[in-house]
């Protein structure tokens, strides 16, 4: 092994653990949104680092919208608000590098669903599910004026509500995640939107105000099942 990979072994550790550290804080409560963390030669010090390790370690925080490097007078690392944001990029960054197929994701998204749709009918009040359908007018609007990106993006508010109606952070986030990176394959592929969603979406809609878990569900399922097969099929006729 040669004297410069023994040197960078022990830099890594310390950049990881300083790193860990800083999330540690977080998970105790100790650090908060809006936190302002110590200057780098203050960091050094109490970690008994370099200041290249705690720069790497920031970097890698600031990469991850744990964190935000700010310049100037008043700059500085501060801690962020949570950035569901994330995620998204995450995933859809593994998608396009192949690491995740979109067998997997679709499947995913298919199982995800089916779980925000039971949550909404048992949580979700009328107000929700008004919104729910001014969001189904506005994609029938949308699809009369053939304004395709604009469609694509009002079908992301419409999953978004669905997902707010659970009450649930955590679905709210995956399904954004899940919805935004399929409608950016859709959008990739140039995929011709499918003319029967928002009849699709009315029926789920009704089964959801009826109270109805098994057949709103059983609905979301067809739908999503359809539409996958429908981005399936544009991406095998996409030239690669």
């Amino acid at each position: 092994m040669s004297d410069a990979a023994v040197q960078a072994a022990p830099a890594r550790r310390t950049f990881e653990r300083i790193r860990d550290q800083i999330r540690t804080q977080l998970a105790l409560g100790r650090l908060k949104a809006g936190d302002k963390l110590p200057a780098e030669r203050e960091l050094a010090a109490s970690f008994g680092s370099s200041r290249t390790a705690v720069r790497e370690a920031l970097r890698g925080l600031e990469m991850a919208g744990v964190i935000e490097l700010r310049k100037g007078v008043k700059g500085g690392a501060f801690i962020r608000e949570g950035d569901p944001g994330v995620v998204t990029r995450s995933i859809g960054d593994m998608v396009n590098l192949g690491r995740i197929r979109l067998e997997s994701l679709t499947e995913a998204r298919v199982l995800v669903q089916e779980s925000v749709i039971r949550l909404a009918c048992e949580r979700g009040t009328d107000a929700d599910f008004d919104e729910l359908e001014q969001s189904i007018d506005r994609t029938e609007q949308l699809t009369r004026e053939g304004r395709i990106e604009e469609r694509r993006r009002q079908l992301l508010q419409f999953y978004h509500l669905l997902g707010r109606a659970t009450r649930n952070e955590v679905m709210v986030i995956l399904v954004d995640a899940l919805t935004d990176i399929v409608l950016k394959v859709m959008a990739r592929d140039d995929t011709a939107p499918r003319l029967d969603t928002a009849k699709a979406h009315r029926a789920i809609l009704q089964a959801l105000r009826k109270r109805d878990p098994g057949r709103a569900a059983e609905l979301m399922s067809a739908h999503l099942e359809a539409l996958h097969g429908h981005l399936f099929l544009s991406a095998t006729r996409t030239p690669s």
